[in-house]
């Protein structure tokens, strides 16, 4: 192990630990009622799983998507064993239902499958060395790297279908065309699914049942070829190459976001949203650029296209180590926010105005910055507030000044809110962006206290949920499980690991600093132990770590990013002037009354800084990162270097 860092001794422990560590162990007791509640004994859930249609996978794996993430943040052993095990519950629950094939999806769209596989990504994270998550991995990449699936075609550099996976492409939205009519009341904020079906000009047209059928036929045949929401498929990819560099997934990649990047180049700089089955962008839609399956005209556009743009642009960044692959999801958003209007969100048609208007309370009748989210015949449309999680991630990953002016852009067009820490959450438990930056700018320095306040109060209200369950009415709804999942990590991933919430609709779970428990060889904060990430500026991050007990010391391992990209080049402790470290002679021994701060460099060949920690003690730190000039891998516990897992059958 390298040099201890050492700690200073507390003469008090700071509030934003104790809270840190009291939200760890009401988490804990909260995921033990969910599965003894919900729950069988295979893992699968207390539910007949009978499905009318392709819909409905993610339901199942969403209750547990940020599981793992909670273990590697330093949730039990435990947690993991039981994600594990529901995760093989489900499947097999699936598999009965006829939803799944060879444990994958039969076949749905990519705003869906995301958001079932980043439960699955998060699982490979958490234990890269299981064999049988490892061979599922390049199992389900096989699925699109391998041509001869069907859901690929590498001549024209396409995913062939809307609907893909298993089964390779499925054709149109069901196995037959349906009639779209005006009887589905809840999809007619998000208006028409297609704005050039002859005598269908308003939702009201499809009370015909001529007119509906019609719209029915029309968004079968256009159910082909690739949608640009099929971007995401790159997770599945990448997370296949994390475990042993596999070059075939690696080119995969790049030749699928590449193709896309060189539509959007044609296309004003605009990602176009669906291409013909001969590779023609709207060669379906009359040569529109818009119109394809969850793209820019219907449902949600910018959340749906925005999200799997800048997802597949972090993918190729990441494998390629060229950020210039995030210029297609910064054209996304530079876009909208050119169309951008000032307007009350309470006095908005917007089709998602629903769930703002309970994020937002009556903060949602002040003026805001509202983007459109679609683009269909008559131009933009559907005006809402930017999804802050997109402009979040681009600066996360490249701290680059441009991208942080663009995700400022979008927050300083909010409403002046009295309480900046709203207690809400949805299923995708992100939505606290805009504090999370103003404290990491100094100017909320009270946000962790707040925050973890505010996730402790959404644990009691879902245990409460939980405990109410036999008499309510939602308990038999497929996404009461998602309503009632007591594990919150949006917090715990900006304060622990300086990172935000991960993209819902399939990104992967890359985080800015990780933690190993030095003594029990796994990965996470040990026992006791609170972290703080309060800067992140460019390549440097500051870190304090308190062990939070009076009787037991700690040993931390921290080191730069989850998959090695990074490594930590240099350290600086900061003491105080309230005595010297208590253990061995140091480099970072302070003279007792002067305050020093003391870097330490690191060799090429670390990536890792042992902190130790007696009781009630606080280490401060800077870390200094650079690229770490090796290729990125899934790590085992433990180890200083990236885990290499032979895959059988590459």
């Amino acid at each position: 192990m390298p040099e201890p860092v050492p700690a200073r001794p507390l003469t008090a422990i700071p509030a934003w630990a104790v809270l840190q560590r009291r939200l760890f162990a009401e988490i804990e007791d909260a995921w033990r009622l969910f599965s003894e509640t919900f729950t069988r004994p295979d893992g699968g859930l207390r539910f007949d799983a009978v499905f009318e249609d392709r819909d409905g996978v993610d339901d199942l794996y969403e209750p547990f998507f940020n599981w793992p993430a909670f273990y590697l943040l330093g949730g039990s052993d435990d947690v993991l064993t039981a994600a594990k095990r529901h995760w093989e519950g489900v499947t097999a629950q699936l598999a009965a239902a006829g939803m799944v094939t060879g444990e994958y999806e039969n076949g749905y769209d990519w705003f869906h499958q995301g958001e079932s596989l980043i439960f699955f990504y998060a699982l490979c994270a958490a234990d890269p060395a299981d064999p049988a998550f490892a061979e599922r991995a390049r199992r389900f990449a096989q699925l699109y790297v391998d041509a001869a699936h069907g859901n690929y075609d590498s001549i024209h550099n396409i995913i062939t279908a809307p609907h893909n996976g298993a089964l390779g492409p499925r054709p149109g939205l069901s196995d037959e065309p349906e009639p779209y009519s005006a009887d589905r009341r809840e999809m007619r904020p998000y208006g028409l699914p297609l704005d050039y079906v002859p005598g269908v000009d308003e939702w009201d047209d499809l009370a015909d049942p001529a007119r509906a059928t019609a719209m029915g036929e029309a968004m079968h045949r256009a159910a082909a070829g690739d949608v640009a929401v099929n971007l995401a498929a790159t997770s599945l990819v990448a997370n296949r190459w994390l475990y042993d560099g596999d070059e075939a997934s690696a080119q995969w990649l790049r030749t699928y976001v590449d193709g896309w990047r060189a539509r959007a180049a044609e296309n004003a700089g605009l990602i176009p949203d669906n291409v013909s089955p001969d590779g023609v962008v709207g060669g379906l839609h009359d040569g529109r650029w818009h119109g394809g399956h969850y793209g820019w005209t219907w449902p949600h556009g910018l959340p749906s296209v925005g999200m799997a743009t800048v997802i597949a642009g972090i993918n190729e960044a990441f494998v390629t180590g060229d950020d210039a692959a995030l210029d297609m999801a910064r054209a996304v958003l530079d876009t909208v926010l050119d169309h951008a209007i000032v307007a009350p969100i309470a006095e908005t048609p917007f089709s998602l105005r629903g769930g703002w208007l309970a994020r937002w309370g009556e903060d949602a009748a002040t003026p805001a910055l509202l983007v459109p989210h679609r683009f269909g015949r008559h131009g933009w449309f559907d005006y809402g507030p930017m999804p802050l999680e997109l402009p979040l991630w681009l600066w996360w990953w490249s701290r680059r000044d441009d991208d942080l002016a663009r995700l400022r852009r979008a927050i300083e067009g909010l409403p002046a809110m009295a309480e900046r820490v709203k207690p809400f959450r949805d299923k995708a438990e992100a939505g606290h962006e805009a504090p999370w930056l103003a404290f990491l700018d100094g100017e909320l320095p009270d946000y962790p206290e707040r925050a973890l306040e505010m996730a402790l109060g959404q644990v009691a209200r879902r245990v409460a949920l939980m405990q109410g369950a036999p008499t309510d009415p939602d308990a038999a709804h497929l996404h009461f499980w998602q309503r009632v999942n007591p594990v919150v990590t949006e917090v715990l991933s900006q304060l622990v690991s300086g990172t935000p919430q991960v993209l819902y609709n399939g990104g992967l779970p890359f985080a800015a600093v990780v933690y190993e428990d030095a003594d029990a060889s796994r990965p996470g904060l040990p026992p006791d132990v609170a972290a703080l990430v309060s800067r992140l500026d460019g390549d440097d991050l500051d870190l304090a770590l308190v062990n939070t007990s009076t009787t037991r010391a700690r040993r931390v391992v921290v080191r730069a990013s989850r998959f090695g990209e990074r490594r930590i080049a240099s350290v600086t402790a900061h003491t105080s002037a309230d005595g010297v470290y208590p253990g061995r002679s140091t480099a970072y021994a302070s003279t007792p009354g002067h305050p020093v701060s003391v870097t330490r460099e690191l060799d090429a060949g670390e990536d890792a800084v042992v902190v130790e920690l007696p009781p009630a003690h606080r280490a401060d730190l800077t870390l200094h990162t650079v690229n770490s000039g090796v290729t990125p891998r899934h790590r085992g516990a433990a180890s200083t270097l990236p885990l290499s897992v032979r895959l059988e059958g590459a």
